[in-house]
């Protein structure tokens, strides 16, 4: 059955994978970004692969542009099936280092965004009894990695706040909620994330400098020849999305690789899906 498809981030990279293959499947996809004017990939793309989509500005910190573009989909539709909140940025920097300002952009970006898209689609899910939400976290929500500390806790956040609603939204409400948990992946991330850094002073001259030497020089080893051997292309994340989608019963988490699985399994072995910690919180507190 076609269902009605909203997702974030759409202009690049996994975002616009997503958007395509579920076109290609029949749903009827509305493709958002925060600037419009980066639409022209994702038009050549849908023109070249024979697909139509709905492309819509979405910023994710701004509640106005976000009731706008949702008030669209259910004013021609009168229900929205799917939201994907993929819209996100890395960060490299340590704490100490990190401004306020960067600090809290990161956190807006990759947490508040996800619960301002997600506040707004609620009511009407609820409303339908039924839906699924679909966030876009990273192996960076699981494990904490150096350098990338901002970012982490910003995935950690979105997956505190995922498995805390996961607890009730289906039973009471009908609505799922997943988490997809990606590792390397070839897009424009990774080097955005190098050009907002180099942009911004760099490895700067201070007692962090072998740290951020080290670390750099551990980014540098990742060449072009070497991301195609061990990184995921973002077709193989939108058909892991996909999967979750279509699934009858679907999981709190997925894991993109074996390689993520392995890196996180000291932490996930005993509940690699979640699954188990959720109805065992269930039963506990709501007796659900």
């Amino acid at each position: 059955m076609s269902k009605i498809i909203l997702i974030t981030g759409a202009s690049t990279g996994i975002g616009l994978e997503t958007a395509i293959q579920l076109a290609e499947q029949g749903h009827k996809v509305f493709a958002s970004m925060r600037n419009i004017e980066k639409s022209t990939l994702l038009k050549q793309t849908a023109e070249k692969r024979g697909v139509k989509l709905n492309i819509m500005q979405l910023d994710v910190l701004d509640d106005q542009s976000i009731a706008n573009c949702i008030s669209e989909i259910i004013k021609s539709n009168e229900r929205i099936d799917v939201l994907i909140n993929n819209a996100g940025a890395g960060f490299i920097r340590t704490m100490e280092q990190a401004s306020m300002d960067e600090i809290k952009q990161v956190m807006d970006v990759n947490f508040y965004g996800p619960i301002r898209c997600s506040k707004a689609v609620l009511p009407f899910m609820r409303k339908q009894k039924s839906g699924h939400i679909i966030n876009i976290s990273s192996v960076g929500g699981l494990v904490g990695q150096p350098v990338n500390e901002i970012y982490c806790a910003a995935k950690f956040a979105l997956e505190g706040l995922t498995e805390s609603l996961a607890t009730y939204l289906e039973p009471y409400f009908g609505i799922h909620i997943s988490l997809i948990e990606p590792g390397g992946v070839i897009t424009e991330f990774g080097n955005n994330l190098t050009n907002y850094f180099n942009s911004t002073g760099g490895i700067l001259n201070d007692d962090y400098k072998p740290l951020m030497e080290n670390y750099m020089g551990y980014r540098a080893s990742f060449t072009d020849e070497v991301k195609e051997k061990v990184f995921q292309k973002p077709a193989q994340i939108a058909e892991i999305i996909i999967k979750c989608m279509n699934d009858p019963h679907p999981k709190v988490r997925y894991m993109s690789s074996e390689g993520v699985a392995t890196f996180t399994k000291v932490k996930t072995s005993l509940d690699p899906d979640g699954e188990i910690l959720k109805t065992q919180v269930r039963k506990g507190v709501l007796n659900k």
